[in-house]
């Protein structure tokens, strides 16, 4: 039997899991991910942590299919990132450093198509080779498999969907600094965002007034609990993601579109929201489209990574 890490790097701890390459998980662990002096520690440490779990669990180079590495920032197909918002990285080429520190074959990816690749290979995407996977936290991502690979495009950026214009008319400005992007209302910063709007427009009852804080998951209690101004925030959220993916579909045609993230915690309720809107606007070729709910949580990153390598 042959093995494999996935490695999931995020902003403040990188999770690591060893695999069998048949997608068994047998371990999975978590290290601080140290940005400090231009994040030149993280790639050492988790060369040091795998080193470690080797040697702990009896296994040899010889044994090992390699490394898969999900980075959250755009990598292009040699493993090379520009930049990076969280990690202090500028330029690296991540998959020739990482094979340099431990000898072994590395690839690497943007982790929200690698967490994409994760739901295909083992989670609500399984037996689909096509599918789109959003994910809906503080921002919005996005990733794009086409049969069976993830779309990664000439700067690594495929798939980031959170950053589509769905609003021309919109003044505020996105976190990347354009205005109108789908994260401004698909996120759930986007659902308090439009939450607040809403409440500010006039005096009709709700629930929600009497919160110090609105949130996301505020909105989708209410909305659960027969709030009707909840239901039209619901409403307005659904129609920029649901119109958004029919966009999306019609340019990569998927048999399934998963949604994770913070936010589909609220569970199926969520999906009859979306595909109402996506049903209104799908080319006919995509009126099928599955929507199902993410199913790996946070293990997609790693169990994506380790996919990446097999």
């Amino acid at each position: 039997m042959d093995y494999c890490f996935g490695v999931d790097i995020g902003g403040t701890t990188v999770k690591i899991g060893l695999f069998q390459t048949d997608g068994v998980l047998l371990d999975k662990w978590e290290i601080k991910t140290r940005t400090e002096n231009e994040g030149e520690a993280i790639l050492p440490d988790v060369a040091e942590a795998l080193k470690k779990k080797m040697e702990e669990k009896g296994l040899t180079s010889s044994q090992m299919s390699g490394i898969g590495i999900g980075i959250p920032a755009p990598v292009d197909e040699e493993g090379i990132v520009q930049n990076t918002a969280n990690l202090g990285w500028g330029y690296k080429e991540v998959s020739r450093e990482m094979k340099e520190l431990t000898g072994m074959k590395v690839a690497a990816g943007n982790d929200a198509n690698v967490a994409a690749l994760g739901e295909m290979w083992l989670g609500a995407g399984k037996g689909h080779k096509n599918m789109i996977m959003v994910t809906l936290g503080t921002g919005v991502g996005g990733g794009v498999i086409v049969n069976g690979q993830p779309l990664t495009g000439a700067h690594g950026a495929g798939g980031e969907i959170g950053h589509l214009c769905v609003n021309y008319e919109e003044t505020e400005r996105c976190g990347c600094g354009k205005q109108g992007c789908l994260e401004q209302y698909g996120s759930a910063t986007g659902i308090a965002r439009l939450a607040r709007k809403r409440l500010a427009k006039d005096d009709a009852p709700s629930s929600l007034r009497d919160m110090e804080k609105v949130d996301a998951k505020a909105v989708f209690d209410a909305l659960k609990e027969g709030d009707q101004v909840s239901e039209e925030i619901v409403e307005e959220f659904g129609s920029y993601l649901g119109h958004a993916l029919a966009n999306i579909a019609v340019v990569t045609d998927p048999t399934v579109i998963v949604i994770g993230g913070g936010v589909s915690k609220a569970g199926s309720i969520l999906l009859k929201y979306i595909e109402k809107y996506f049903t209104e606007k799908a080319f006919f070729a995509n009126k099928e489209t599955k929507f199902v709910l993410a199913e790996l949580g946070n293990d997609a990153g790693i169990c994506g990574a380790a996919k990446l390598i097999l």
